[in-house]
């Protein structure tokens, strides 16, 4: 792959995530406006949510949030997750350096309600220098 990090075993980014107050207005305008396609979808604690591919193997992630107060843009965006093939280690070099770990890594199988069922992943989470929040994704799919 070119350009690929060696560091972690990829790289790049997999995902952006958002929260929608309005979930089947977002998913359309992203599907219908800007040309995105559903990779896969599902329900995440009683909220539907799912991931459209921008069209080069990234995607966006939404996921339904109805009851969220309206909010500024900055406010949207949950976390930004990045490939890797070992998120472990990766999770190991943030804490390192002295990032607050706030999901220890952890294999889940997405149950899918479109796209392939179900989907296994490994992921994990840390705040970023700044405070951002980090996903450490593996996936052999996607």
């Amino acid at each position: 792959m070119t350009g690929a990090n060696t560091t972690l075993g990829g790289g790049g980014f997999h995902h952006v995530a958002i929260n929608a107050r309005d979930f089947d207005r977002s998913v359309a305008f992203y599907k219908d406006v800007m040309g995105f396609t559903t990779k896969i979808a599902w329900d995440h604690e009683g909220s539907r949510a799912t991931m459209l591919d921008v069209g080069d193997g990234n995607y966006l992630e939404i996921f339904e949030a109805k009851n969220a107060p309206p909010a500024d843009g900055a406010q949207q965006i949950l976390h930004f997750a990045i490939r890797t093939t070992d998120p472990d280690a990766a999770l190991e070099r943030a804490r390192a350096a002295g990032c607050e770990v706030t999901m220890e890594p952890t294999d889940i199988d997405i149950a899918a309600t479109e796209g392939p069922n179900p989907v296994p992943v490994r992921i994990c989470f840390f705040k970023g220098p700044d405070g951002e929040l980090i996903e450490l994704f593996k996936n052999e799919l996607t």
